[in-house]
């Protein structure tokens, strides 16, 4: 007789009564898009081209003729290219796929909800997202929670969503401003705060000093007591976004972030549409990850020939599922609002 504990491995880590409520808001967000006149599409999960990012490492699959596909880490440039193609306005429910991101609060393979909508700017559609978010809120405030659950603090609050530009946020939590701040007023920051550089930290790389103060400085008291919008970034890290100039300021990326407890939600841009800049972008990414021993992706793709075809002005975002689930019914962890995650996939 085998006396040994039965593997429980096959079993999912989310209760059916989460996976119940799940499907049902699920329904909810469905419905709220369809209200605003979004068309929900589908582009390919595996594909040639991807979005190159020196920070995000996609899984690579090699077909036997040699060519090389990825699965996706967003669905971005083939929705894009679907705008250029006419359409307006269109959302996906779909899956994303990044290396090497697993933890509380990731998982390698997640749930992305992403939107577009020609004519918008990005603050229109932080707008929109405080309306999806309340949405859901309001939805998951109805219904009993499994496992006693209860909604994240920040989210259950009936205020406005507060809106911090980056350079606000960094004067209130970690006393000035950082737009204008070169490496040497940065260390300076961190010393005075006693916070010593990881090792990891690249010693001339602006952007990871900014990302790191972020991080420990600032992030932590984002969305606390309301949910709360960052935006108006640095420039240099502008991504897919318009950068902004004006004669009384630095010039600054018209993207934001929503946090909620601390946590970052989503990410949204008022979406680049000059393929010039959108190759010279790339090749700095594509810089960055050789610098750091990243393997090299490709430059070339058929966004960058909707650009030159024509992309429409609009704006766009990108929102994790799992993680807006594990916030709004007040989970510990994203296991608990997901099936399989990657260890038990």
């Amino acid at each position: 007789m085998n006396s040994a504990s039965p593997d429980s491995s096959y079993l999912p880590t989310a209760s059916p009564e989460m996976l119940t409520l799940r499907a049902e808001l699920l329904h909810v967000l469905r419905e709220f898009f369809r209200r605003q006149d979004y068309v929900e599409v589908e582009t390919p999960i595996l594909s040639a081209d991807i979005v190159v990012d020196a920070h995000l490492e996609p899984f690579l699959t090699t077909l036997s003729s040699g060519q090389e596909y990825f699965l996706q880490t967003s669905p971005e440039f083939a929705m894009k290219r679907l705008l250029a193609g006419g359409m307006r306005a269109i959302v996906q429910f779909t899956r994303a796929f990044r290396v090497g991101e697993q933890g509380r609060r990731h998982n390698p393979e997640f749930s992305i909800v992403e939107w577009y909508r020609v004519g918008d700017a990005h603050r229109e559609q932080m707008d929109f997202v405080e309306q999806l978010v309340g949405t859901i809120r309001d939805e998951v405030q109805r219904r009993p929670l499994p496992g006693g659950c209860r909604p994240n603090a920040s989210l259950c609050q009936q205020l406005p969503f507060e809106r911090l530009t980056y350079d606000e946020a960094f004067e209130r939590y970690a006393g000035q401003k950082v737009l204008s701040a070169d490496i040497d007023d940065l260390r300076r920051l961190a010393l005075g705060r006693t916070l010593p550089p990881p090792a990891s930290l690249s010693r001339e790389d602006r952007d990871d000093w900014l990302n790191w103060l972020l991080a420990e400085l600032v992030e932590p008291h984002l969305g606390q007591s309301r949910p709360t919008f960052l935006y108006d970034y640095p420039a240099s890290q502008a991504a897919l976004a318009v950068i902004r100039t004006s004669s009384d300021g630095p010039p600054v990326a018209e993207r934001f972030e929503l946090y909620i407890g601390g946590i970052e939600l989503c990410n949204g841009y008022h979406e680049l549409t000059d393929a010039d800049e959108l190759r010279d972008r790339m090749r700095v990414q594509a810089a960055i990850r050789t610098a750091q021993y990243s393997r090299p992706l490709p430059e070339t793709n058929r966004l960058l020939d909707a650009m030159e075809a024509g992309l429409p002005a609009s704006s766009g975002v990108a929102l994790g599922w799992d993680r807006l689930l594990m916030l709004a019914v007040g989970a510990d962890s994203i296991e608990d609002v997901i099936a399989f995650p990657f260890d038990r996939a």
